[in-house]
């Protein structure tokens, strides 16, 4: 309980929270929708837009927002242009945003700047503003599904049948990859870009062993993800190991005990 005194500690335990609503929301659209490939493909080159925000000496996380959902939107039209495979579109701008902020951050004025904060995550570094963009994206998500929930799970399950039934379909595929890229360079600080894929789909799936209902899963990613933050942070503070790794690792703990224990229920039941 001591910890709760310490600012940087109730930063974080804030942070987790509407990250893990977040991640939850959208987290579930790429899960249903098996846009995984693309959400990895997205954490990469938002790795371009830091590396440009430290070049020009900006604010990296606005950089890599505007680079990452520039990418968002450019995966997303090349993916349905037919002379372009969708995971060919993806490479390009997984490995371009890569080199990119390589590039940017070499040519860096000054000393090299330190980047294990965004690639591996650091969430008791989080800041007031960090907190507050991920109020406004937890708001912003849960208002846009609350009022766009039919067309989501049409357009996440048959894009066809949507468009059959006059379903803004480009308008919400742009909109949710948007709300992706925002997601993923929000949750930076949190677990990096090496890591912030696995938040968008570890609780979804976990969730998924219970249920198959679109709203059933977002509802119960939420929680999930915000013990796999709570416990990933303790690890973190008594073994004084990276944040955003052991929130991983004991989201991929819960997921194993959930999957064992769902199988050994079935099995006695069987019987």
């Amino acid at each position: 309980m001591e910890l709760l005194q310490y600012t940087f500690f109730q930063h974080a335990l804030l942070g987790a929270f509407f990250a893990s609503i977040a991640c939850g929301i959208i987290g579930t659209y790429i899960v249903t929708r098996r846009l995984v490939f693309i959400s990895g493909g997205l954490t990469h080159s938002s790795f371009g837009g830091v590396g440009l925000g430290l070049y020009l000496g900006i604010s990296p996380i606005l950089s890599a927002t505007i680079f990452s959902v520039l990418s968002a939107f450019g995966v997303n039209w090349l993916s349905q242009r037919k002379d372009m495979r969708e995971d060919s579109a993806i490479a390009v701008f997984w490995t371009m945003g890569m080199a990119l902020g390589i590039i940017f951050t070499f040519l860096s004025p000054g000393f090299a700047p330190d980047l294990s904060a965004f690639l591996f995550g650091n969430i008791l570094t989080i800041t007031n503003t960090d907190i507050l963009m991920l109020v406004a994206l937890s708001v912003s998500l849960a208002l846009f599904f609350f009022f766009f929930i039919h067309p989501i799970v049409y357009v996440a399950f048959d894009r066809e049948f949507a468009r059959s039934q006059g379903i803004p379909v480009t308008f919400i595929e742009y909109a949710l990859m948007m709300f992706i890229a925002l997601t993923i360079v929000a949750c930076l600080r949190m677990v990096g870009i090496v890591l912030v894929l696995s938040l968008l789909t570890i609780p979804q799936m976990t969730a998924n062993l219970f249920t198959f209902k679109f709203k059933w899963i977002i509802a119960l990613s939420i929680p999930i993800g915000y013990l796999g933050c709570l416990g990933g942070l303790l690890i973190s503070y008594f073994l004084n190991v990276p944040s955003g790794a052991s929130i991983i690792f004991f989201s991929i703990i819960i997921y194993v005990i959930c999957k064992l224990g769902r199988s050994f229920f079935l099995h006695l039941y069987r019987q």
